[in-house]
């Protein structure tokens, strides 16, 4: 005699089930949730070089990183687009999402530091060269938010496809140059050499356009869309700068003051990028309020 709510077969009678009839359980010519998200690539991406157990963490990290990373690309080329047009509303909420996504950003820090110096010795030498330093997602985000060096271009060579685009990126205007130009067809004040410039090269300091932020600062009801776009735009600096930090010293407290992987100081070169803004002038115009 089969035990209460089993039957014969090992199988749940209908009535212990918890599938509603009209839940669809037969995807032979149909669309799956996998198929959707196309998770037997995704989830065939993490290959471990080593047998050691923290080797997983350490790919998956970098795989969700990754990931975010080319949202917030998508991201910034939406807002980037709806300034050109003249619509920074449709761009608050764009770069909105990307703030919350580098949220998720610094988060995962917090999950690689898990791992102990022990841990991540096991498998360091697997990595060879390889770096975050190589990234291109990662190129491309520091360059539309404003961080031109052409010497960065150098490690994507060998990728004609990712070396196109990077290159493409580092000779158009930033986020912060649609912005300028903004202001500028919004009648205020900007100096035409900012406007009219080598877009290859990093914005230099200009007080004439703190100057122009001000004015914004200080007729918040006349001009309203232009100082929240300025508050988005430091927002986004904010949450990269968290971001870094995090990243300097999760690699200072798994292995000190060793040389990175790719050949950089480690955490001295890493340390360089927090004295550094893409947006100066928007943090200036607090000082000067």
């Amino acid at each position: 005699m089969p035990e209460c709510g089993i039957s014969e077969q090992g199988m749940t009678n209908d009535q212990d089930s918890r599938v509603e009839a009209s839940i669809d359980l037969d995807f032979t010519d149909r669309m799956s949730y996998g198929d959707y998200l196309q998770l037997d690539t995704l989830l065939s991406a993490q290959k471990p070089l080593t047998s050691e157990p923290d080797e997983p963490l350490f790919i998956v990290i970098h795989h969700v990183q990754e990931l975010w990373i080319s949202l917030i690309l998508h991201e910034l080329d939406f807002a980037m687009a709806a300034i050109r047009q003249d619509r920074p509303g449709v761009a608050f909420k764009a770069l909105a999402r990307v703030a919350r996504i580098q949220e998720q950003l610094v988060s995962a820090w917090d999950v690689l530091s898990t791992m102990t110096p022990s841990d991540y010795l096991t498998f360091r030498a697997a990595l060879g060269q390889s770096s975050g330093f190589q990234s291109h997602q990662y190129r491309m985000m520091e360059m539309k938010l404003g961080a031109k060096d052409e010497k960065m271009l150098a490690p994507h060579r060998h990728h004609a496809e990712h070396h196109a685009r990077l290159q493409a990126a580092f000779k158009a205007p930033s986020l912060y140059d649609e912005a300028i130009a903004l202001l500028a067809r919004q009648g205020l004040p900007v100096p035409d050499a900012l406007l009219n410039r080598d877009f290859s090269r990093n914005h230099a300091y200009s007080e004439a356009l703190r100057d122009t932020w001000l004015t914004v600062y200080r007729n918040t009801d006349r001009y309203f869309e232009l100082y929240e776009l300025a508050e988005k735009l430091v927002d986004v600096e904010d949450k990269f700068q968290q971001w870094r930090f995090r990243h300097m010293k999760t690699v200072q407290r798994i292995i000190g003051f060793k040389q990175g992987t790719g050949g950089s100081s480690g955490v001295g070169y890493l340390k360089t990028a927090l004295d550094r803004s893409f947006f100066p002038e928007l943090w200036d115009v607090r000082t000067a309020l």
